[in-house]
């Protein structure tokens, strides 16, 4: 019973914590990344197969990292934002030896507002996901899957 409560009170510190880090006091700016429908509050989240993910702000910041296992060397990927004013979003991908395979980002309010292909070449295995938003206002969203 006791390790029950321990685990339900670390759950809302730490659901508390995250909360209180998206604003400030000078406003109610918020950003979130989800990925397969799960909010990412920690970095270290982790996931198989396709992956699909979704963000929004209204003009707050977020920066979540998620692992992912790829089983192939490279990987397709997309993102497309809608934004009403200026912001940013970023993806960085690095492959198992931690190289990075793939940096790319979308500029709020300025053209294009989607990218696609194929990363770099890497290591299969555990490969970890930086998804950023600064600034941001509005949403989008992105996707990985093994690449051919």
């Amino acid at each position: 019973m006791k390790l029950t409560n321990l685990f339900f009170t670390i759950l809302i510190v730490a659901v508390t914590t995250t909360f209180v880090g998206c604003s400030n006091d000078d406003d109610d700016t918020m950003a979130q990344v989800r990925v397969n429908g799960t909010v990412l509050f920690d970095d270290g989240d982790d996931f198989n197969g396709d992956v699909d993910g979704d963000f929004t702000g209204n003009g707050g910041s977020a920066a979540r990292t998620f692992i992912w296992l790829n089983n192939l060397t490279t990987a397709d990927y997309n993102a497309d934002i809608t934004a009403t004013a200026e912001g940013s979003f970023n993806m960085m991908v690095l492959d198992a030896d931690g190289n990075t395979v793939l940096n790319r980002s979308l500029n709020g309010a300025v053209e294009p507002d989607s990218f696609s292909g194929v990363t770099d070449a890497g290591t299969s295995g555990v490969w970890s996901v930086t998804i950023t938003v600064n600034s941001f206002n509005g949403d989008g969203s992105f996707s990985l899957s093994e690449g051919d």
